[in-house]
């Protein structure tokens, strides 16, 4: 297995923002030795950029590792289990929970109201357990799909746990039929007095798309469309709730109408919503989106703040990022790959270091389009670069 390295650097875009000849930088003895500058008169637009990075140093660099689960985490062909949830403990057992459903994807050439689109649809969400965190015993559903007719009658899946006084809460995507190529995706919420459950799911959803977009015409096609609306115009996606400062943070990937393809790929960006209790109702802050990348939520607190891995999509993918509140997110690492869909361990003591919450926890990988499974992930953090053989650090 290989580690693949995290280096703090600037990707493009990422860390903004000197605009040539907007000012005089003249950087000291310490700053040209560190950067390397050959003519601290002739400044790259390279060099200036540099010269206002954060100042940080290896604390968010790391290495890490994927590897295969035992029992029922190993690969099983016929069956997809993915986008696992955050780890927690429970009388001495890990819990986790993830979208599991069986067959092909047939995706939208065909009969939508009869085949599967997205492996992620026509499912329900499960749990499993574990003595070790490596060997996984599947528990059976614990939130399925709702009646005919109900928000939730499609799929429901990517959930993400929350353990608040007491009681347990569960958060995940749903969608109701016809699974079109238009369709909104909401998030709702479901709590039990378990982690066993029985849950009790919320009457509706508790947080929506954006209405002020408009599609173009008649045609199943996303991206004709007359107004393309706030950046969730289309769907809210990954949802994560966080207890924070009193209230209940629920960061969510929001999809808009109309997507585009820009410098850094997909228009993907992320939101918070902000409520008083776990049940909400929760309000979309006024500064959304709250980063103009990203994919899955990965989140968790660090320092009075939120940490934030923003992967895979937008001119910002692949960065280890921080805000102090909670909204206004800062750059501090550059990722060069990341493992896709984190469970997060909120078993570790994620104050403990920037990564500590990342030391160990689960992630989904792709055997084929039809078929995913859940597998590990652990990280090692780098204190320095040394060729095969060299000596370290003194």
């Amino acid at each position: 297995m290989k580690f693949k390295s995290l280096f703090i650097t600037a990707s493009l875009g990422a860390i903004a923002c000197f605009e040539a000849g907007a000012e005089e930088i003249v950087p000291t003895q310490e700053q040209i030795d560190h950067l390397g500058i050959t003519n601290p008169d002739k400044l790259s637009a390279a060099s200036k950029r540099a010269l206002q990075w954060p100042d940080v140093g290896n604390e968010w660099f790391f290495e890490y590792e994927v590897y295969d689960l035992k029992g029922d985490f190993a690969y099983e062909e016929g069956v997809v289990r993915r986008d696992p949830s955050a780890i927690i403990k429970h009388e001495g057992k890990y819990y986790c929970w993830y979208t599991r459903s069986t067959g092909e994807t047939q995706g939208f050439g065909g009969d939508v109201e009869k085949e599967k689109v997205f492996p992620w649809d026509r499912c329900d969400i499960w749990y499993a357990t574990s003595e070790d965190g490596l060997t996984w015993k599947e528990q059976g559903m614990a939130v399925g799909r709702g009646e005919p007719g109900a928000y939730d009658d499609r799929s429901v899946f990517t959930t993400e746990i929350m353990v608040w006084e007491g009681k347990y809460y569960l958060c995940y995507q749903v969608v109701k039929s016809p699974y079109n190529i238009r369709v909104q995706e909401k998030v709702a919420l479901a709590w039990a007095d378990s982690p066993d459950g029985p849950w009790t799911k919320s009457s509706e959803p508790i947080l929506s798309p954006a209405t002020n977009g408009v599609w173009k015409g008649e045609e199943m096609n996303r991206f004709l469309v007359e107004k393309k609306g706030d950046f969730d115009s289309h769907k809210t996606h990954d949802p994560c709730i966080i207890p924070y400062k009193g209230k209940f943070y629920l960061y969510y990937k929001g999809e808009q109408m109309g997507e585009e393809i820009t410098f850094g790929g997909r228009q993907i960006r992320h939101g918070v919503a902000i409520a008083d209790k776990p049940e909400g109702p929760y309000v979309k802050s006024p500064y959304n989106p709250i980063s103009n990348s990203g994919h899955e939520i990965c989140v968790w607190p660090y320092d009075g703040g939120i940490a934030s891995l923003i992967t895979t999509d937008g001119p910002e993918k692949n960065t280890v990022q921080w805000a102090p509140d909670g909204i206004n997110f800062e750059i501090r690492g550059v990722v060069p790959g990341a493992p896709h869909a984190i469970g997060i361990n909120r078993t570790l003591d994620s104050e403990k270091a920037p990564l500590a919450a990342l030391e160990w926890g689960l992630t989904h990988q792709y055997k084929t389009y039809n078929w995913q499974y859940i597998r590990g992930f652990k990280i090692k953090q780098r204190r320095d670069s040394r060729a095969r053989g060299e000596a370290g650090r003194k």
